[in-house]
């Protein structure tokens, strides 16, 4: 049971991360500040602002512009926007950020300048209540995750199936270099690695269960 349990989990915790990036449909509809995000226009997103358009209008998906130039990695855009104004912790339909895009894409220049921005590392995101940190983890994307936590995302963030960061770095992770690092970062800036899941399994039980020994080795150093 507890192994069906887990495959379940494993579903629809990948499926959690499925964002939704402007369709080329979506892109060739932009009109105004969206296709400005788009184009990286910094020009036109100063000439708009300045006219009073709405920063923070939404396309179809609940995307506006700031959303828009984070899955374009216009930084510039992004920068112009958030100058003028914008709200830099909006969520679109699908409950993400700018944050959690960047860290998505494996985008640390995004992570750091969206929180210099003002789009704060602590927010909860996706449908699953869970947060940038967990999202970066899941994927081993441990540039984004020591960004994050030196941007403030909270380290034991419990998402609501019931599995933290560092749960996530080792239940959906391959044990690899990339997860390795990013448990590494996890451990060294704190994690609780007791925080167990719903069935009571640590991420040291997970790792060992798994055959991640180098994982396993990290964890059991962890104070």
């Amino acid at each position: 049971m507890r192994v069906c349990s887990i495959i379940l989990c494993l579903f629809t915790a990948t499926a959690a991360l499925a964002q939704t990036p402007p369709s080329a449909s979506d892109i060739a509809s932009y009109s105004g500040l969206h296709k400005a995000a788009h184009d990286n226009d910094v020009t036109e997103i100063d000439r708009l602002a300045k006219t009073g358009t709405d920063l923070n209008s939404r396309d179809g998906h609940g995307r506006t512009p700031a959303h828009v130039a984070a899955f374009a990695s216009n930084d510039a855009a992004l920068r112009a926007l958030a100058t003028a104004g914008a709200d830099m912790n909006a969520l679109e339909n699908g409950l993400y950020d700018v944050v959690t895009i960047a860290a998505v894409a494996n985008d640390p220049a995004l992570v750091s300048l969206a929180i210099d921005l003002g789009n704060r590392a602590d927010l909860t995101t996706s449908v699953y209540d869970g947060s940038a940190l967990i999202a970066a983890a899941h994927l081993g994307h441990h540039e984004v995750v020591r960004r994050l936590i030196a941007g403030g995302a909270p380290l034991d963030h419990v998402n609501n199936l019931g599995w933290t960061a560092l749960i996530e770095a080792v239940v959906l992770g391959d044990g690899g270099p990339e997860h390795v690092a990013t448990v590494k970062a996890l451990v060294e800036s704190g994690a609780d690695a007791t925080i167990a899941d719903r069935s009571g399994v640590t991420p040291l039980s997970h790792a060992k269960s798994r055959g991640f020994t180098e994982i396993e080795d990290i964890i059991r150093g962890a104070k």
